[in-house]
């Protein structure tokens, strides 16, 4: 049940955001941070003044069936009674969602990074074949995807990839794709028809502006020298390539793909940004919920998340038990959503259920 109070002040809240943006007396900036809120807010009012007159409105339905005798009036009483319940249970949830606290990051453009894992070749293969579904996915959603860094294999695979995607709410559809993927199928090069296992694994980071994470200079050592290409051959002749040491926490970025240092040492600090958020979050998010275990985890890329079955033609995803049987059309991103969406009421109804 949630108090009163609660829902009582965030009518308060809706009515004074309102009177503030009708008032004239706001700068731009000021204006468009109080429209937010009251387009955030004006989508869970009435759910909150139905939940206010939800007793008074039961109080008088029982009174009906405890003071009248007319069959058909009673019938009709307790219809409305059982509707009445129904709705209210509706918006109990809707509020404890909209109540729940908000990811920060959630509304931030992503960082993912692909890397092969076990499997030699088939699983260069495999990652390249999961950075193919994340473009699809971002062509369909008109997200923008740049890449930031590329690590060919042979046969066409990828060793590693950095990409950076903009767009609407993208770390929220995609911060739960973070972990091992694993894939079973038979190889081109497979003679006997052997089904192989491998592995990639996926990181998606909020990608974050200067202003949100502040980096003293002293923090860092940065080391240049000459981008290498296969074979361990110079592809430059000018120290272009780039490293990036956040000397407090040992993480490291290096950075070779332009042939301009100021270039390689500008993509560097985007990843390491984002790197250092997450790590920094990942800390707090540890502190705070020790006791707690839940199914979508944390996005630790050492987890295993998910099986893409090629004979079976199913994906599997081992956090919410849920398999598609349409393995094709999600690599085309077309099931995509669907995952998503189990996945996100999955990760609500764990935090729904840890509230005191």
């Amino acid at each position: 049940m949630i108090p009163t109070k609660t829902i009582e002040e965030l009518i308060i809240k809706h009515s004074t955001l309102e009177k503030d943006l009708s008032s004239g007396n706001l700068d731009n900036k000021l204006f468009a941070e109080k429209s937010k809120e009251y387009s955030d807010v004006n989508e869970i009012i009435s759910n909150a003044k139905k939940y206010l007159s939800f007793e008074n409105e039961k109080k008088e339905l029982e009174k009906i069936l405890e003071d009248n005798t007319d069959k058909e009036l009673k019938n009709m009483a307790e219809l409305e009674l059982v509707e009445l319940k129904s709705q209210h249970e509706i918006n109990e949830k809707k509020l404890k969602l909209f109540l729940l606290p908000k990811d920060e990051a959630d509304k931030k453009n992503a960082i993912i990074e692909i890397r092969a894992g076990t499997g030699g070749l088939e699983a260069s293969l495999f990652a390249s074949d999961l950075f193919k579904m994340y473009e699809k996915v971002s062509n369909k959603k008109k997200w923008s995807l740049e890449l930031i860094s590329i690590s060919r294999s042979d046969a066409g695979g990828l060793k590693e990839v950095i990409a950076s995607i903009k767009g609407a709410n993208i770390y929220s559809t995609l911060k739960y794709e973070s972990g091992v993927h694993r894939v079973q199928r038979v190889p081109d090069t497979e003679t006997q028809g052997r089904v192989h296992t491998s592995a990639a694994t996926v990181a998606v980071l909020p990608e974050v502006e200067e202003v949100d994470l502040k980096i003293n200079d002293s923090d860092l050592r940065i080391d240049v020298f000459r981008a290498g290409g296969p074979g361990g051959q110079s592809v430059n002749t000018t120290d272009s390539a780039v490293r990036i040491t956040h000397i407090p926490t040992g993480l490291s970025v290096s950075q070779q793909d332009e042939k301009s240092q100021h270039k390689n040492k500008a993509k560097g600090m985007k990843i390491l940004r984002a790197r250092l958020y997450e790590f920094e979050r990942s800390r707090i998010d540890q502190e705070r919920s020790q006791d707690r275990k839940t199914k979508i985890g944390t996005g630790d890329r050492s987890e295993r998340i998910r099986t893409y079955n090629f004979p079976q033609g199913r994906v599997t995803d081992h956090r919410i038990n849920l398999t598609l049987h349409k393995l094709e059309e999600f690599l085309e991103g077309e099931a995509f959503d669907e995952m998503i969406e189990s996945l996100t009421l999955q990760a609500q109804e764990e935090s729904l259920s840890n509230l005191k």
